[in-house]
């Protein structure tokens, strides 16, 4: 028996490991249809034949066929007749592939996180000597395949739903709309939610801070081509220490706190920012329902938490509990992995209305 339940487990993993190398491939050849803007070209100008795809987007003919050849075979493609000679075959780029591979603001956009396995597996030999040292592992240090795998998977649900996580808090949003206020969004990034912020609220103007210098330059890039430099501004800072203190009337952090190596700094600058005292109210937004439950386990008692459609918001934390709530190895020492996707620095529990629910904490 013992044999056998070892010999499943190992066939298990073998199973696993096997598949996730078959992936991994596939990702990568994702990689190079997104960087030589191969989808792009057999979106923009249709079904094609590789001397077509090799001379629109100026790759070696060969090249061509031998990735459109790997696109069909996994299904990403569409070719039209498998018996044709090999430079007659028409490969298309089917219009559902498209929301997944080339719509820069489609909620389906997953081609960028191929950048994510090329970009981290680049970084490795870094990483391993900092498993050695002890050191750390800038983010600059990532290069611009990780950067921009970051901004692109981010882009889409900024675009889509900043209008609605904001409108969750009914007063903040009525002072946005009506051209009063100002906003201040830490770790912004290359730009993209900074924008989504102008966008969504036409009035108001908007600083996105950051401490990554080429996330700055693109984020200004950004804003540029999207018409908004003048009311969008970006500042090259850490977040943990810079100032504007009362100056902002609404402070967000997106898909950025559980990164920093500073939280409680962070969040508390951003309360003085808006002008909040010790024991004012702050959000802060967990990814999904299962960190909703998680971010409940490390609440001290009387606390609770909000939950606000795709933005879940823990409401009425201390700064002086922040710390301990947020600490990593405390979390996993517990069990607990809190993932915190955006931060909201607002005032009193009754500001988010009637959109929100709010859940009291579990029992022992």
């Amino acid at each position: 028996m013992t044999a056998t339940i070892g010999e499943a487990r190992r066939d298990e993993l073998a199973g696993r490991l096997a598949g996730a190398v078959l992936a991994t491939l596939d990702l990568q050849a994702v990689y190079v249809g997104d960087r030589l803007g191969l989808y792009r070209a057999l979106e923009d100008g249709g079904p094609a034949t590789a001397p077509e795809l090799a001379a629109r987007s100026g790759i070696h003919p060969r090249y061509a066929r031998e990735w459109l050849e790997h696109q069909a075979v996994g299904a990403i493609l569409d070719v039209d007749d498998v018996q044709a000679a090999p430079d007659e075959r028409r490969y298309t780029l089917p219009a559902a592939h498209a929301m997944v591979l080339t719509d820069p603001e489609s909620p389906w956009l997953l081609a960028p996180l191929s950048r994510f396995v090329v970009g981290t597996a680049a970084t490795m030999p870094r990483l391993l000597d900092a498993y050695r040292t002890g050191e750390g592992v800038d983010w600059a240090d990532y290069g611009a395949d990780v950067v921009e795998a970051q901004e692109g998977i981010n882009r889409p649900q900024f675009h889509h739903l900043m209008g609605e996580w904001i409108g969750a808090l009914p007063d903040i949003a009525e002072k946005l709309r009506s051209g009063k206020g100002r906003v201040a969004d830490v770790a912004c990034g290359t730009g993209w939610s900074s924008i989504s912020i102008a966008r969504h609220f036409p009035e108001v103007a908007v600083d996105g801070i950051d401490i990554d210098a080429g996330s700055i330059a693109r984020a200004k890039a950004h804003a540029a081509d999207a018409g908004l430099d003048g009311r969008v501004s970006f500042l090259f800072a850490d977040a943990a220490s810079a100032d504007g203190e009362g100056r902002y009337d609404l402070v967000t952090i997106f898909e950025a706190l559980h990164d920093m190596a500073r939280p409680a700094e962070v969040l508390a600058i951003g309360r003085r920012r808006v002008g909040l005292g010790p024991a004012d109210g702050l959000g802060v937004g967990a990814d999904d329902g299962r960190a909703h439950e998680e971010a409940g386990e490390v609440l001290a008692d009387g606390e609770r938490v909000v939950g606000v459609r795709e933005v879940r918001v823990v409401r009425d934390l201390l700064i002086a509990d922040v710390r301990d709530q947020l600490d990593r190895r405390a979390n996993l020492e517990r069990g607990v992995q809190v993932e915190v996707a955006a931060v909201l620095a607002v005032g009193e529990p009754e500001q988010v209305g009637d959109a929100v629910r709010i859940l009291q904490r579990r029992g022992p």
